[in-house]
Parts: C-alpha cells; sequence; structure tokens
C-alpha cells in the first residue's frame, strides 16, 4: 500500500468504492469494572461473617460454584463432538461460556470467604484465579480479532482493504484540510512501519499503539475544529451545519486511526492468542486435578 496520495491525484474525484466489511472492536470496559465490582461485593460478603466455607451456605455456594465451572466445558465440546455441533448456534454457547465463566469463580470466591485454612483449598483457589484471569487475558484478545463475542473473525487482508479505502476516501473528505490527511497518512506509515518490528518489539507495539493513537486523533481534532471554522466563517455556515461536517470527519478520522492501530497490531494479536491457548488449556486440566482432591479432601475429614 502506498503511504501517501496526492489531493491532485485525479482517481480521488472518482466516487469511492465500496469500504470493505471490517469487524467493529466493542470495548470491554463494562465488562471488566462488572468483574471487579463483582469482586468487591465477595470480599464486603467475607467482612459480614454470614457464613463459613464449611457451614451450610458455604458448602452449597462451593457446590454451585464447581458445577457452573464444570458446565464451561459444554462449550468446547460442543465444538468438538460431532453429535453436539448442530445443538444451537455457537455464538449462544459462547456467551454462556463467558457468563459461567464468571459466575463460576464468583461463587467459588463468596464460598471461600478469602480465607484459605488448608493446603489443597489455597492450590484449588489459586488454581481458580489462574483460569479465571487466563479466561480475561483469552477474551480481550477474542474480541479484537473478531468482529465481538459472536461475529465474524477479521483477516489482515480485510483490515488492509478497509485501511486503503479509509486512506482513499481521507484524499477525498480532508482535500481542504492537508494539514489532517497528512497527520493521518504519517500515523499510518509509522505504525505499519513499527508492524514490521522485530518480535521483542510486538509487545511495546501493543502497549504504546494506543497512546500513538490517542495522540494524533486529539491532534486531527484540534485541526478540524480550526479548519471547519475557517470554511464555515468563509461560506457563513450555520452552526448546525458546520457541527454536521465536523462530526462527519470526525468519525473518518477515528475510523481511519482504528484501522490503522488493528492492521499494525494483527500478528501481535494473533501470536499472543495462539500463545494464549497453549497455556491455558494446562491451567484447565490443573484447576480440574485441584478441584477433585479439593473435593475429596473435603468429604474424606
Amino acid at each position: 500500500m502506498q503511504s501517501s496520495l496526492s489531493a491532485q491525484d485525479p482517481s480521488l474525484a472518482a466516487p469511492a468504492p465500496q469500504r470493505a466489511a471490517i469487524p467493529k472492536v466493542r470495548p470491554d470496559t463494562w465488562i471488566y469494572l462488572g468483574i471487579t465490582l463483582l469482586v468487591l461485593v465477595a470480599w464486603w460478603v467475607s467482612l459480614q461473617g454470614w457464613f463459613t466455607s464449611w457451614s451450610r451456605t458455604g458448602y452449597w455456594l462451593g457446590v454451585a460454584g464447581g458445577v457452573s465451572m464444570l458446565a464451561l466445558f459444554t462449550y468446547p465440546l460442543r465444538k468438538r463432538w460431532s453429535v453436539t455441533y448442530n445443538w444451537g448456534a455457537a455464538r449462544h454457547w459462547f456467551l454462556a461460556h463467558m457468563i459461567l465463566g464468571v459466575v463460576g469463580p464468583w461463587l467459588i470466591l463468596l464460598h471461600s470467604t478469602f480465607s484459605l485454612r488448608s493446603t489443597n483449598a489455597a492450590v484449588a483457589f489459586f488454581a481458580m484465579v489462574a483460569v479465571a484471569l487466563s479466561g480475561v487475558v483469552g477474551r480481550f484478545l477474542h474480541v479484537r480479532l473478531h468482529a465481538d463475542a459472536r461475529g465474524q473473525q477479521a483477516t489482515l487482508q480485510g483490515l488492509r482493504q478497509a485501511l486503503e479505502d479509509d486512506h482513499r476516501q481521507a484524499g477525498i473528505d480532508l482535500a481542504q484540510m492537508p494539514a489532517v490527511r497528512d497527520a493521518l497518512h504519517a500515523f499510518e506509515a509509522r505504525c505499519l512501519g513499527q508492524g514490521q518490528a522485530a518480535a521483542p518489539g510486538h509487545l511495546w507495539l501493543l502497549l504504546t499503539l494506543p497512546l500513538q493513537r490517542l495522540q494524533v486523533e486529539r491532534q486531527c481534532k484540534a485541526l478540524l475544529k480550526a479548519g471547519i471554522a475557517q470554511e464555515a466563517k468563509a461560506g457563513q455556515w450555520t452552526k448546525s451545519k458546520a457541527m454536521s461536517h465536523y462530526a462527519r470527519l470526525r468519525t473518518a478520522c477515528l475510523t481511519y486511526t482504528a484501522n490503522v492501530q488493528r492492521a499494525a497490531q494483527f500478528h501481535t494479536l494473533e501470536r499472543l492468542f495462539s500463545l494464549w491457548h497453549v497455556a491455558h488449556v494446562p491451567f484447565v486440566w490443573v484447576l480440574v486435578a485441584c478441584a477433585i482432591f479439593h473435593v475429596v479432601a473435603v468429604h474424606a475429614y
């Protein structure tokens, strides 16, 4: 892909082709805040002294949590067992998998009352925490490689095509604002160049690119406001017309920077997701072994 487009290029006068479909990332902020709130609620309940882990209430909370986490296996089973392959839409199973992945560990937290009175309880508890955190990391990576929890997987080719369309459209929409267009094109060239970095640089790119994106978005918003203010004054636009024009160009800029970030980080996310799969499965089996040992020890002694 060319790193810049000339505003004088005749091809820019032609109507923009239909944009390539690209999965949109849905922010997980509310999910993470919800999980944090549930942990705080479990901590508050543990301070009230309403029950202990060996009381009747604590016991059945542990049973409910264990059954919920056992039910997590229905999702991979549904994908791999031919008998269940056509039992409902995969997105519904995945949604249930995510809900159980939050509810199960939360019930175990309530059951434990954050008090680990034996070695086997401590091992089982921390194995559960490792699996739960691994699930959160998997969700973070998954949603950035897919449209959403239920959607189509993104591809590098689709991201590149969408970015190329953004690049072309920016040359049309921002022909009268070359400073904004040039800032976007410079960001694209810089980020895609960083995307070719060696393996150690991939994690650094994953951490720093959102900050670079935020910086260029702020720059573009300021330039857009200044440019539209001049156009509105020269053309005697109404306030609503100026605001509508700003909103349209702002959305185009934000879409552009988001697609640049996803294209630059795609290989990094794919690698991390592959490594996550390798690590998550052993965590799960360690948890199963620890949970079985914990249940046997509790009922035996």
